[in-house]
């Protein structure tokens, strides 16, 4: 179980829109969604990993130390959103060096996990597990193999694998199903997950833990359980859809997965003892 702490405003659907430096004109709300969570977790007994920008540790310090305090892993998901394959390898090893060492001073946790802002770890950028492994990552989960619109690498492994040239970081991929030839990942999180019903989504679950004999990577954004947040008008149809599908029912599919599935922090998981609690015998994390 996964979670990308960021704002409503910083997603890359809304890049084109919203200026950077625009951010703190906008209405904080990753503190109170994120606590909302932290609760939800707690009910149902299980630990995640919070992949964290550190834009947003710097102003919500308090909120990264109730994370770990909760027995949650603390990863990075970079300072501020950026695609990696916008920046030159110097630039993106001065991004994870700097939110490794924001999240552990505040923090006071060791991080060795990483996902890269939209799975924008490609084909273009394949250096950059390498310098993860050399800025002391041990894994990253930031590929997803699919092909989309503004992001995916089809023909990545499915499974977990040693990437880069050097093979010394793990890369834990977003989970897919293989149907008629192609990877589909409605059911690991986002506006399909919150679109099409949980029976499905569930279904892809099993089917992964009982047919590839492999744990399940699930993924969702502070974000997605606040159905009352600003909206952003002046984005386009596709982003707004995107964006917006739904969100009233995220909470409650949430928690229909929790209670369906064993879940467990990434780093247990695959770099570790496997054994995390749950709320049965599935094991749709685990």
């Amino acid at each position: 179980m996964s979670v990308d702490v960021e704002e409503h405003f910083q997603v890359q659907a809304f890049a084109s829109c919203i200026d950077r430096k625009d951010w703190e004109t906008h209405a904080s709300r990753v503190e109170r969604n994120t606590d909302r969570i932290l609760q939800i977790f707690d009910d149902a007994g299980i630990k995640s990993t919070f992949f964290t920008l550190g834009w947003v540790a710097e102003r919500h310090p308090d909120l990264i130390r109730r994370i770990v305090a909760g027995g949650h892993e603390l990863a990075s998901h970079g300072y501020s959103h950026v695609l990696i394959h916008s920046q030159t390898p110097d630039q993106f090893r001065d991004d994870v060096r700097r939110t490794k060492a924001i999240l552990e001073d505040i923090g006071g946790a060791t991080v060795c996990g990483y996902r890269a802002a939209t799975f924008s770890l490609d084909k273009r950028c394949l250096w950059a597990h390498d310098v993860l492994a050399e800025e002391g990552y041990r894994y990253s989960s930031s590929v997803f193999p699919v092909k989309r619109d503004n992001y995916g690498m089809p023909d990545a492994p499915r499974t977990a694998y040693q990437a880069g040239e050097s093979k010394r970081l793990l890369e834990v991929p977003l989970t897919t199903v293989r149907v008629f030839g192609r990877n589909l990942a409605y059911f690991s999180g986002g506006g399909f997950f919150r679109l099409l019903p949980y029976a499905l989504s569930r279904t892809a679950f099993r089917h992964v833990n009982n047919h590839d004999h492999a744990p399940c990577i699930f993924y969702f954004h502070p974000w997605e359980i606040d159905p009352d947040q600003p909206r952003i008008e002046q984005a386009g149809w596709k982003s707004r859809f995107r964006h917006y599908v739904n969100l009233g029912v995220m909470e409650r599919k949430i928690r229909a997965a929790l209670g369906d599935f064993a879940w467990g922090r990434m780093d247990e998981v695959f770099l570790g003892d496997a054994s995390t609690s749950g709320a049965n015998d599935n094991k749709a994390g685990e």
